[in-house]
């Protein structure tokens, strides 16, 4: 194994959160919200080993914020923008914007296999009964126990040597809604464990870490999956959040498709402002956020 390769390989726990690099990964925080650039390794919800396991837990010690709210989540192994509400009032307001639709989202991925044309994919989506873990979700038939609408577009933005930059809409989101659908049409996000080459590298992975196996099959230690840009201005707020084109992912892009960091930031760059600042079909524009208001935040996870 190349000494690069080390590098990559995770433990087989997280690490915890480095204090000192927490206020790094802040995008944007004012009164009402706290915006975060999450890495790929890290889960976003509290978990049994202690308060900087997890981003919640974190920002709870290092911000010193208690009273947070994640609008949204993403899995462990997706990067990219998180957004937190400060109050009630913006997370019962925001909460209710995801479940309309409101919020435009953008992601982009490194698939597996060439892609050279945008492909649409309008497959319903439900628990898979025949896989080892019960998050795994597949494509099933409209009227599926369990069965709910799922619409991704996917734009291929570079191609090259078997691999595709790609930007992804999420028309809907459901859970775990590209990867299933990647793995559906035959192009798996990279280093995808669950939804990969061999689904049970996920649960080998949960329960002793990387493994010979995963280092055989797979060509990146986490999937290859970031959210580039979350969109609020249909909700009252006037914010187009991004986080950057994240280093692992550009060094793999790099070294495996010849494209430098810069030139996938220009494109992933264009394709955010192609989608996310043109007339917005999700909905109608709110009215500001209002001083109070009370419910619970919806949230979805890809």
């Amino acid at each position: 194994m190349t000494e690069n390769q080390l590098e990559n390989i995770p433990p087989a726990e997280a690490p915890l959160v480095n204090p000192a690099d927490l206020p790094g990964w802040v995008i944007f925080e004012d009164n009402k919200l706290l915006v975060i650039d999450k890495p790929g390794w890290l889960v976003v919800h509290p978990s049994k080993n202690g308060p900087w396991s997890s981003l919640a837990g974190a920002v709870r010690e290092g911000l010193g914020l208690q009273t947070i709210r994640f609008i949204y989540r993403l899995d462990r192994e997706t990067s990219g923008v998180i957004i937190l509400a400060k109050d009630e009032a913006t997370g019962s307001r925001l909460g209710k914007a995801v479940a309309k639709r409101m919020l435009g989202k953008a992601y982009v991925a490194l698939l597996t296999g060439e892609l050279t044309e945008t492909v649409r994919i309008e497959q319903a989506l439900g628990p898979d009964p025949t896989a080892n873990v019960t998050v795994k979700q597949r494509v099933v038939e409209v009227g599926t126990t369990g069965a709910q609408e799922a619409t991704t577009v996917f734009h291929p933005l570079a191609t090259k040597n078997g691999y595709t930059l790609v930007g992804v809409e999420l028309v809907t989101g459901r859970k775990h809604q590209i990867r299933a659908h990647a793995e559906w049409f035959g192009r798996p996000v990279v280093g995808d464990k669950l939804y990969g080459p061999d689904p049970t590298l996920y649960l080998e992975f949960a329960i002793h870490g990387w493994t010979a196996r995963h280092t055989a099959l797979l060509p990146l230690t986490r999937q290859a999956l970031h959210c580039a840009a979350i969109d609020l201005r249909a909700t009252g707020l006037d914010y187009l959040l991004t986080a950057p084109w994240p280093l692992d992912l550009a060094n793999f892009a790099e070294r495996h498709m010849d494209l430098n960091r810069a030139d996938a930031q220009a494109l992933i760059d264009g394709f955010v402002a192609q989608k996310l600042t043109q007339p917005k079909p999700w909905g109608e524009v709110a009215p500001p956020l209002p001083e109070a208001e009370g419910a619970d935040a919806a949230e979805s996870k890809n």
